[in-house]
């Protein structure tokens, strides 16, 4: 686990990009406002871990999913979050979806290749083995 509790705050950079989307343009905001905005959010993501976990356990599963953590959330009451985690897990999954499809297209594609590349390579084989029989049978006949 974390050897120190600093171990557990999330990237500074993340934490000002969010800020910095969060507010107008022009807005600046403290270092200890940002350190605090930081170690607050820190907590809430540990807090909604533990809470997916028990979830999790209750289940008699290791691994947490998003039923956990939408559970989670609903039952440390922020239900205003449930419905935008819900519509974005939709669109992550269909994105998700679309690769995975994108990648067996590109499979299909690349195996179709291999083996058109294949058979040239055999119809030129054939080809040359055909030059090479009616070469002999010349031969054969001018003997």
């Amino acid at each position: 686990m974390a050897e120190r509790p600093e171990d557990l705050n999330l990237p500074n950079a993340v934490i000002t990009r969010i800020i910095k989307e969060a507010l107008p343009d022009g807005v600046n905001i403290s270092k200890e406002a940002r350190s605090a905005i930081s170690r607050a959010a820190s907590v809430f993501v540990l807090y909604a871990t533990s809470c997916a976990n028990n979830f999790a356990m209750k289940g008699k599963r290791k691994t947490l999913n998003a039923g956990d953590v939408l559970s989670a959330m609903e039952e440390m009451e922020f239900q205003r979050f449930v419905a935008p985690l819900k519509e974005s897990l939709e669109v992550y999954r269909r994105e998700q979806k679309g690769k995975k499809e994108a990648r067996k297209d590109k499979d299909k594609k690349a195996d179709s290749e291999e083996q058109d590349k294949s058979r040239e390579e055999d119809n030129d084989d054939d080809d040359e083995r055909m030059e090479e029989e009616e070469q002999n049978e010349e031969e054969e006949v001018d003997n």
